[in-house]
């Protein structure tokens, strides 16, 4: 949460969410010495997520560049859909990791019957960019060639992620997209969840929520400097909306929050998705804030909004089977 702030949020169940929060007392994660702030970061949205059962939870590693990825498998209970699901945690590159939306991971799961594979990619500042990214192309890589060695389907693969995670998906696309032979990307779908994809932060959303207390300009300042190594990056890889030719992405579904400052950038790059002839449904919770979909043991618009994320992954990966 930002520091010093006031919430401008109207819905009853973001204001007691909030005053919850204040009440906590917890200081701001970035302020802690690293360690501390990421424990934090995940002792903040424990008891307000939701876990609900899958058929199984499953760590392990997969193998990239040399080096062994920590992943997370969670295999639904009965499984409908067809497919894998990739799944990239947000938490500014800096927060966040397996355990911090094990919730998220397990709604989406349930909700779609589709097995989800979640990256613990290395994480900024002491990896900056693009330790992230090639973490998380590696891990698609991986799986598209490999999966049925841990028991999920190779193809149809889709990327969703949250935030940075939603970043860090967008640009596995492009990657995969550039490197694309005959058989074309691994990539059928993104979920893109309100995704950090411009590093200027010039947006109208910027201004008006430039204090909103669930993430403020300030923090995402912070953010990007700290994935750059001392100042944004500027590389298409991070940041997207220098991206001019967006031929090739698969279909999109992207979800935005109205009280967010990364709002507008994320309804641009939707814009430009189209322009380039991806087919791609937006859609806008108005009343709700950054990373709401944490939320879900607190706010009944998180919970909708996972299932519609899962209803989405479903239909992107070609339906119920």
């Amino acid at each position: 949460m930002g520091e010093n702030t006031l919430p401008r949020a109207t819905h009853p169940e973001v204001i007691a969410l909030l005053d919850e929060l204040v009440a906590s007392g917890r200081p701001s994660s970035r302020t802690l010495p690293l360690p501390d702030g990421r424990r934090n970061f995940d002792e903040l949205i424990a008891p307000l997520t939701d876990y609900p059962e899958v058929g199984a939870v499953e760590d392990g590693v997969i193998p990239v560049g040399g080096r062994d990825v920590p992943v997370r498998v969670y295999r639904p209970r009965s499984p409908a859909g067809t497919g894998t699901s990739v799944f990239l945690h947000g938490g500014g590159w800096v927060f966040g990791d397996l355990q911090s939306h094990d919730g998220m991971c397990r709604s989406i799961t349930r909700r779609s019957g589709i097995t989800t594979v979640a990256v613990d990619y290395r994480r900024a500042p002491e990896h900056p960019f693009p330790a992230a990214v090639d973490d998380a192309v590696g891990v698609v890589r991986w799986l598209a060639a490999h999966g049925a060695q841990i028991g999920v389907a190779a193809r149809p693969l889709a990327v969703v992620g949250d935030s940075s995670g939603g970043n860090l998906a967008a640009a596995v696309s492009l990657v995969l997209r550039d490197e694309a032979g005959a058989e074309g990307s691994p990539v059928t779908f993104q979920a893109l969840l309100y995704p950090a994809t411009d590093p200027a932060m010039t947006t109208e959303s910027y201004r008006e929520n430039a204090d909103d207390p669930f993430l403020s300009a300030d923090e995402m300042v912070w953010y990007w400097s700290q994935y750059g190594g001392g100042r944004a990056p500027g590389d298409p890889r991070a940041a997207l909306s220098a991206v001019t030719d967006l031929r090739g992405f698969p279909p999109t579904y992207l979800l935005v929050a109205g009280l967010d400052p990364l709002r507008d950038e994320g309804l641009a790059f939707a814009d430009a998705l189209r322009r380039s002839g991806v087919p791609v449904r937006c859609r806008e919770y108005p009343d709700m804030p950054h990373g709401f979909l944490l939320f879900a043991g607190r706010l009944s618009r998180a919970s909708d909004g996972l299932a519609e994320v899962a209803d989405e992954i479903v239909a992107g990966l070609g339906g119920r089977g």
